[in-house]
């Protein structure tokens, strides 16, 4: 979908909903073979609750984030939706936008309106806008049964929906690295008919993590388009369907590192300088859902159907690839994902309810690769300063299909027992299945304390396009030979986790959790990038463990507001046991005899802010501290680590006919501190990246 064609779309939209707005409260009046029906508009909240009943967290550690908090973090709703994870306990940021929480490589699920959102290629672009998020709820430790395959947090988003009037916001924002970013939303209702839409525009120098320790990146431009559409039409008060559409689209050039020292020699080009790399990937992900809701007497249940298209296209710069590298591969990914999901439930009784439900989807996953390479010797010395082409490309088709059920039952002394069962079986990689039972049990001791304990058993399939499968006798005496030429097959992770906290409200302004987890598993799941192209392969290590804790305190009256999470963790593999071509024979020796600290494990983060809002203006400072990802040789260092702090100032005028100019000034790393994410080193790790320097931003929003 074109730029322009999305700005046609939103305004034809806009103006649709505009012309049939009727009055703020929609009635219907009674007749003689009719009762009387509610307002639409309140109907659809109704039906809100009903639905979020269906899938509920069950003694699982949630952490929830709505938009008054976002507003009061860096950047606030015109920042990255990693950001808002990176204020949760036990998440740790990495490059390229990535997040991992409890030591866990990526495996998070991603919920929309209590829809399972399918996988898609993962990349530089974040997908999801923050404009359309009304609130964000984190779900982490023991998972009821109808959470299944990426486990380690389920993000569930619920987002904004038609009004009962009609509305919207118009946004500019603008600053360092030479930010620019626009946005509109507009929301309303005709009738039974609501919808929601949101368009965003963004460009800037700083789309992925500097390589170099310097202000500005060399070769950072990106380019990013976001759209995002929720359309529903209430039946009647039992029942309703709603259309959720998204599409993004992301252009990005990877940056250079000045000053790298040239390795091979390329016949026609005697010298090149590494600042003048032209290295580019493109990402376009979109997907259609669409969903019907009924309630029928005690059973509530949702069907809801979809299809993903997810394309990831690296292009390389031949020359300078070949001289620094040896190697220069244009990479073209893409996913196509459809499929079905069920999920129900009945309240036998006030104290009783059993949940019901099933996921099946197909994948169809395609990779192409045009490599140019030098020939080289058995021991990868270049014998030719001449290049040549080698093309190799693998197609996979695989699907999951997932059955779960479990028995939730209100016992009289404030204790919730819920007892799971799930059922999954997945025909990709390899074939395989798994029985996989989850137990959680929560006893609310007083009205200010809760406890919570729960077991799982876990079944993570790979995710299909990570599954690299290169011809690798192709690669025979040339510069991209590897030194290991096995490469047995992935298998899905199979793990048993345990959780144990508890909630405490310390005061009617301090509230106070604490959590702790243990996580055994085999054929534990990692991924890497081991090229040039910014693609990541996954991989298996036999054995793997991870644990940790974490706390969390907030402190909230009717005008400040403050938190602090922290939390210690440890993530461990050993034998690595598929994907061994991709590492040196040093590396699959250690870690055969060894425990590897897993590249993203950090073992301790932080995270706190406060907030303090007067009537029309609002205040913020906040930080991130982390201890440092894992470097050097099997992991075994560890960079520095880091505490960028972030301050901001907001402030709302108030204008006729109820609307709203709001003002804001963000400052990002106030003392404009160097720090490093990666220095190159480590499993799965190809370049440098640094932390963003000081940047100020400046924006505007109206909302009418």
């Amino acid at each position: 979908m074109s730029y322009h064609f999305k700005l046609i779309f939103i305004l034809l939209l806009t103006i649709n909903l505009k012309a049939k707005v009727p009055s703020p409260i929609q009635s219907y009046q009674a007749t003689e073979d009719q009762t009387i029906k509610l307002d639409a508009y309140v109907v659809s909240d109704s039906l809100d609750v009903a639905r979020e009943s269906i899938v509920p967290s069950l003694g699982a550690t949630s952490y929830e984030i709505g938009k008054m908090q976002v507003d009061s973090e860096s950047l606030g709703g015109n920042g990255s939706f990693n950001q808002i994870l990176l204020r949760v306990p036990s998440v740790a940021e990495d490059s390229f936008g990535q997040v991992h929480l409890r030591g866990e490589h990526a495996d998070l699920q991603y919920r929309i309106n209590d829809v399972l959102l399918p996988e898609g290629i993962s990349g530089f672009g974040q997908e999801l806008d923050i404009p359309f998020i009304k609130t964000t709820s984190i779900l982490t430790g023991s998972l009821p049964a109808q959470y299944g395959y990426r486990t380690a947090g389920v993000v569930d988003i619920h987002t904004e929906s038609g009004s009962s009037h009609f509305k919207g916001t118009l946004s500019a924002f603008a600053g360092s690295h030479d930010t620019i970013r626009s946005s509109t939303t507009s929301s309303g209702s005709s009738g039974n008919l609501s919808g929601f839409i949101t368009l965003s525009t963004q460009t800037n120098d700083l789309g992925i993590e500097n390589p170099a320790p310097t202000a500005e990146a060399i070769h950072d431009r990106n380019n990013q388009v976001k759209l995002f559409t929720d359309i529903a039409y209430v039946i009647d008060s039992t029942s309703r369907v709603s259309f959720m559409l998204s599409d993004s689209t992301a252009t990005f050039q990877i940056p250079n590192n000045p000053g790298q020292s040239q390795v091979y020699r390329l016949s026609t080009v005697p010298n090149f300088n590494s600042s003048l790399l032209n290295e580019n990937q493109s990402e376009f992900n979109d997907y259609a859902i669409a969903t019907y809701q009924k309630s029928i007497g005690d059973i509530t249940f949702q069907v809801s159907a979809f299809i993903r298209y997810s394309l990831t296209h690296y292009t390389p710069d031949y020359v300078g690839d070949l001289i620094f590298n040896g190697v220069a591969s244009e990479v073209h990914q893409d996913l196509i994902s459809n499929g079905l999901e069920v999920d129900g439930k009945w309240e036998v009784s006030t104290n009783h309810t059993l949940r019901y439900g099933e996921f099946l989807s197909t994948n169809n996953a395609n990779t192409k690769t045009n490599t140019a390479l030098f020939s080289a010797d058995l021991s990868g010395n270049q014998t030719s300063n001449s290049a040549f082409w080698i093309q190799d490309s693998h197609h996979r088709l695989g699907w999951l299909l997932g059955l779960y059920a479990q028995d939730e039952w209100k016992l009289p002394t404030n204790v919730t027992l819920n007892f799971g069962l799930r059922v999954d079986e997945s025909r990709e990689a390899v074939n395989e299945d798994q029985v996989s039972p989850r137990l959680n049990l929560v006893w609310q001791f007083n009205p200010e304390t809760s406890f919570h304990l729960g077991y799982a058993r876990y079944f993570t399939p790979p995710a299909l396009e990570l599954v690299d499968t290169p011809n690798l006798a192709k690669f025979v005496h040339t510069t991209n030979a590897s030194t290991v030429v096995q490469n047995s097959a992935i298998y899905a992770e199979r793990s048993h986790y345990l959780d144990f906290g508890f909630s405490k409200s310390l005061s009617s302004n301090i509230s106070f959790d604490f959590d702790s987890y243990l996580k055994k598993a085999n054929n534990l799941l990692d991924e890497g990038q081991f090229g040039q192209a910014v693609v990541f392969s996954a991989f298996n290590y036999q054995y793997g463990e991870t644990f940790g804790a974490e706390i969390s305190l907030n402190y909230t009256t009717k005008h400040l507001s403050a938190y602090l999470n922290a939390a210690e963790g440890r993530a461990y593999g050993k034998k690595i046991t598929s994907g061994q071509f991709e590492f040196d024979q040093a590396t699959l020796s250690y870690a055969s005899n060894h425990q590897i600290a897993l590249d993203h494990e950090q073992a301790l983060t932080l995270s706190a802010g406060i907030s303090y809002r007067f009537t029309n203006d609002m205040v913020y400072l906040d930080s991130l501290y982390g201890s440092g990802l894992r470097s050097g040789f099997a992991n075994t260092g560890h960079q520095p680590a880091y505490y960028p702090v972030n301050a901001g100032y907001q402030h709302t005028f108030k204008l006729k006919a109820k609307k709203e100019l709001t003002t804001r000034l963000d400052i990002v790393n106030l003392f404009d501190e160097i720090y490093t994410l990666r220095d190159g080193s480590g499993i799965g790790v190809f370049a440098p990246q640094y932390g963003a320097r000081r940047g100020e931003f400046i924006s505007v929003s109206l909302s009418y």
